[in-house]
């Protein structure tokens, strides 16, 4: 039976980016944007740091609407400094917030002073128009909460390394968000993800702390999930 730490869980908000299903990703015009804006900040002194705010495992094709002009804004500004963010790491509910304090630190004025200054120099923020648009897209296609009086089971012992793993940082997803077979990869994707924050962040797994058993999480959002 397959278990990864607790601990290495503990940025699992930032994997949210992981829910998505795989699909082939062309070198388009978006990709090549994406890029060249990853090189433009990898470059600096600071791209260490950005780079490691999101995992690398997210592109262009593989956004809803690819071509909507929410997916369009979302790949013109938020590549500016990390990598790309999929809608589904947040709830609706969540996203004006974390919007706002992105367009602020593109603006120069974040929580780090003139460091913050610093690393924006040459950032564009959307105006207010682009923003309107951009948060309306990443709404419509943000994480569906799990309904508990939908889905009982969710409470129980056998859905316990699911509500660990997930609720730590965002919402519990909806398993009818995908299929069984959707879920496999999604899920896989979350363990590779997983991987890879922590060859920076270095946390090990402590011998007496809670095991999550992924074969868990897995079945108890296949037997949920949408039917192909």
């Amino acid at each position: 039976m397959k278990r990864v730490s607790v601990a290495s869980l503990l940025l699992v908000g930032t994997l949210a980016a992981a829910l998505v299903p795989t699909g082939a990703v062309a070198a388009g015009p978006a990709e090549q944007a994406v890029e060249a804006a990853r090189r433009r900040w990898q470059g600096s002194p600071h791209g260490p740091m950005l780079e490691r705010i999101l995992p690398p495992t997210f592109a262009p094709a593989q956004l809803p609407e690819p071509r909507a002009r929410g997916a369009q804004l979302a790949v013109e500004y938020c590549v500016q400094c990390h990598n790309l963010p999929n809608p589904a790491m947040h709830h609706a509910a969540k996203w004006p917030g974390i919007v706002e304090r992105m367009v602020v630190r593109m603006r120069g004025k974040g929580n780090m002073g003139e460091l913050m200054r610093e690393m924006m120099g040459g950032v564009r923020a959307p105006d207010e128009a682009e923003r309107a648009v951009l948060l309306a897209y990443l709404q419509r296609h943000a994480q569906r909460p799990l309904d508990p009086r939908k889905y009982p089971a969710v409470r129980t012992d056998a859905a316990k390394s699911f509500r660990l793993a997930c609720q730590q940082c965002h919402t519990l997803p909806d398993p009818q968000r995908y299929t069984a077979a959707e879920w496999a990869e999604v899920v896989a994707r979350m363990e590779r993800n997983m991987l890879w924050m922590n060859r920076v962040v270095g946390t090990r797994p402590v011998a007496d702390e809670p095991q999550l058993r992924i074969d868990e999480i897995l079945e108890f959002l296949q037997s949920n999930a949408k039917r192909g």
